[in-house]
């Protein structure tokens, strides 16, 4: 069995666009993974095609021959694009490893510890002001809204929620100046009065309307620099948040602020690979590791979860993608020791479900681990190109 062509799907996802990598054999089996550029890893497509022509003609089976030359070829230029390139071939080599062999992904990472995996709605709110015509949800334009949404969540049998830096003080606005998405371009990432108290309040309407039980998880994001996060959490620390997740570049400057928090801190979802991680873990930086399945590839996500369990630390992936990229992180946190909790994005295009064969099967708030070979699921090209991407 030889790789005979590697090719690029792209669909419409309203805000963003769903991107797949589909790699076919000579004897016609066809792995799929999901990556994604919208988000700053502008040229991933151009990566995968310019190292698609190293993968033809090797057989899929062996992975870690083909990632250590694709690795090889690149490591002038590594992290980044080029990692998350290299990836998306990773992922779906392994996605034709399974079906080649006729199992899961994860029978090949070691087997399953557990079949159901806690969830929370990530970018609770994010979405329906963002973008909620993409969605088909109603706009949140006030705090009252907020906390509707928080009985919402509820009632969909979640446990947990994460939130961005919403403010309704003058309209509502997803605070993100770390990305360039602010009403003001502010490099200077500052931590005023009102950012500060506008967390609280849009935090205490999410806890009025989910409720005592549910854990509230705080995405800070790239938003502020080390004073701010100090000055934001330090104001934040009495709420009872499941955490902080804090991304930042300085594995000592994100120690400091974990050493001045009570609240558990989560990061490293922007980092790539074995050496990048090891001087958070070295510096005890972070209470749970973050790692993004479609940036590493799941085995060497697989290789960060076991260093990361050498500290004594726990993992939850990053996944705000598609469904694809859901049955990809499911196979890593089945297959780990030491699963936090997982991500996923509930607010979506419509056809969100149309564009794999089987979606994630949800209960109680709980993701039921695939069982069908590779990753358990198929691309609709179809329904793919019946959405042909916007941007």
């Amino acid at each position: 069995m030889k790789v005979s062509q590697v090719e690029l799907l792209h669909c419409d996802g309203g805000w963003r666009v769903f991107s797949f990598c589909k790699i076919t054999t000579d004897d016609g089996l066809v792995g799929y993974s999901e990556f994604n550029e919208t988000y700053g890893s502008y040229g991933v497509s151009a990566a995968i095609e310019r190292l698609a022509p190293r993968v033809v003609g090797q057989d899929p089976r062996a992975n870690e021959r083909i990632y250590w030359e694709l690795y090889s070829v690149t490591r002038q230029s590594p992290s980044g694009v080029i990692t998350q390139a290299i990836a998306a071939i990773e992922n779906a080599i392994m996605d034709l490893k399974g079906k080649a062999l006729g199992v899961p992904v994860y029978e090949l990472l070691g087997g399953p510890i557990r079949d159901r995996f806690r969830l929370y709605w990530s970018h609770c709110g994010t979405t329906r002001i963002m973008a909620p015509q993409h969605a088909g949800v109603a706009p949140l334009k006030s705090l009252d809204d907020v906390s509707a949404l928080g009985r919402e969540v509820k009632e969909k049998g979640f446990s947990g929620l994460k939130t961005n830096i919403l403010l309704f003080d003058n309209g509502p606005q997803v605070f993100m100046p770390g990305f360039g998405w602010s009403q003001v371009f502010c490099p200077e990432l500052n931590a005023d009065r009102r950012v500060i108290e506008g967390l609280r309040d849009h935090i205490a309407a999410f806890r009025e309307g989910a409720g005592p039980e549910m854990d509230i998880l705080l995405d800070l994001n790239f938003n502020f620099k080390t004073e701010g996060y100090l000055k934001v959490t330090r104001a934040l620390d009495d709420l009872g948040l499941f955490w902080f997740e804090i991304d930042s570049f300085d594995p000592r400057a994100l120690a400091q602020i974990h050493r001045a928090t009570k609240t558990p801190l989560a990061s490293c979802e922007s980092l790539y690979g074995l050496r990048e991680y090891r001087p958070y873990f070295e510096n005890y930086a972070t209470d749970v590791a973050i790692i993004d399945v479609p940036w590493n590839g799941i085995v060497q996500s697989m290789k960060i979860a076991a260093m990361a369990e050498a500290y004594e630390i726990n993992v939850a992936p990053h996944n705000f993608y598609g469904h694809l990229a859901t049955f990809m992180s499911a196979h890593f946190c089945a297959s780990i020791p030491n699963f936090r909790i997982m991500e996923i994005d509930i607010d979506d295009v419509p056809w969100k479900d149309d564009l794999v064969t089987q979606v994630p099967e949800v209960q109680d708030g709980h993701l039921v681990l695939p069982t069908g070979p590779g990753w358990g699921t198929e691309v609709d090209e179809d329904a793919v190109m019946a959405h042909p991407a916007q941007h």
